[in-house]
């Protein structure tokens, strides 16, 4: 893995980003703003499953007028998600958001933009420039024959001088597209323009299945790459499930904590129900953030000699199973009872004394 390139720091609320902090996890609610109950339980389910920064869309004033009451019920920093009009940027920012997405050049005349530059420079809030391949620039669309790389990252920087203007420069940068290679060929390209915060995604990424797998090559191989401070995976699916996508990416690419869980891919050799079995003890452990490396085998060939490096472990026979640490056997297990002691073992290895 690359060494990160060192950012500038920027304070997005009680979380800084940048610089050699650790990389945040973001998602976006899907509840209606303006009904503050729907999304402040939504937020707070998020929270609970390790999002560290969550942005909600303001398409109005009824909606931004409600940020100030969500903000009092949550305890993770609030994003204002706003397009076009700059007297919403400019009450959200009196609602006390903690940053504000927005593109200068979409909000109007270059008064307008010095007014919310001038808000967020009074209330220190930072704001992310989010250009996509969608928002392009007719102008750079015709330059570059379509939304390349380079028509994304002359478009990112039109904003920055934008802001830059009327002296403000705490900023994050994102150059999304749907498009994995266009993605990733946008951030190396910005990435070595400017040392502002970049927030990685794929955007429009799709359903879970395929939605994961395009934000871990793009994401996964930015990071590996030493490139990115924030990211989000963008699924048309509950916003939960994108918390535990970008941590699972993380931990993937070594950076993030958590249980890794290492199973085999099942074989004739197989005497207990693998798939079932695999699938119950990652259910039991996403919420674990212990680092901790659990092997999940179909038979005594693959573990627990070849899993031996995990901390913890099953491995099946005909009807049961055997547990084992470290390569050593514990004991041996009926295959029913192989999750629950399993989770049993990991909880005294983790000093929790509750039912995992």
């Amino acid at each position: 893995m690359a060494e990160r390139k060192s950012t500038r720091e920027v304070r997005i609320g009680d979380v800084v980003i940048g610089g050699n902090h650790p990389i945040a996890i973001q998602s976006m609610t899907n509840t209606k703003t303006q009904d503050v109950e729907a999304t402040v339980a939504q937020i707070l389910q998020l929270e609970r499953a390790g999002c560290q920064i969550i942005r909600s869309t303001v398409p109005d004033m009824e909606a931004a007028k409600a940020l100030a009451e969500i903000k009092k019920q949550i305890h993770i920093p609030l994003v204002a998600d706003i397009h076009f009009d700059y007297r919403i940027a400019l009450e959200c920012a009196a609602a006390g958001v903690d940053k504000i997405r927005i593109n200068p050049g979409n909000i109007g005349d270059k008064d307008r933009v010095k007014a919310v530059a001038d808000a967020c420079r009074n209330r220190n809030i930072p704001i992310r420039i989010g250009v996509n391949s969608g928002s392009v620039e007719r102008e750079l669309l015709a330059k570059y024959g379509g939304p390349t790389a380079q028509a994304l990252a002359e478009s990112a920087s039109r904003h920055v001088e934008m802001l830059r203007e009327f002296d403000f420069d705490d900023i994050v940068l994102s150059v999304k597209s749907s498009d994995v290679k266009l993605m990733t060929e946008s951030y190396r390209l910005i990435h070595e323009m400017y040392d502002y915060p970049l927030h990685l995604g794929v955007t429009e990424a799709g359903t879970a299945r395929m939605g994961i797998i395009k934000s871990a090559a793009g994401i996964g191989s930015l990071l590996l790459d030493g490139i990115g401070d924030t990211i989000r995976v963008s699924l048309t699916a509950d916003p939960v499930e994108e918390i535990y996508a970008a941590k699972d990416i993380l931990k993937a690419v070594g950076i993030g904590g958590g249980v890794r869980i290492v199973s085999c891919p099942t074989c004739g050799r197989t005497g207990i129900d693998l798939i079932s079995i695999a699938k119950q003890v990652e259910q039991r452990t996403r919420d674990i953030t212990a680092d901790i490396k659990i092997a999940v085998m179909g038979c005594v060939v693959n573990g627990p000699g070849e899993a031996r490096e995990a901390d913890i472990g099953i491995a099946g026979a005909k009807g049961e199973g055997i547990i084992f640490k470290k390569g050593e056997v514990i004991r041996r297990v009926p295959e029913e009872k192989l999750v629950d002691e399993l989770m049993d073992e990991v909880g005294v290895m983790l000093g929790n004394k509750e039912k995992l």
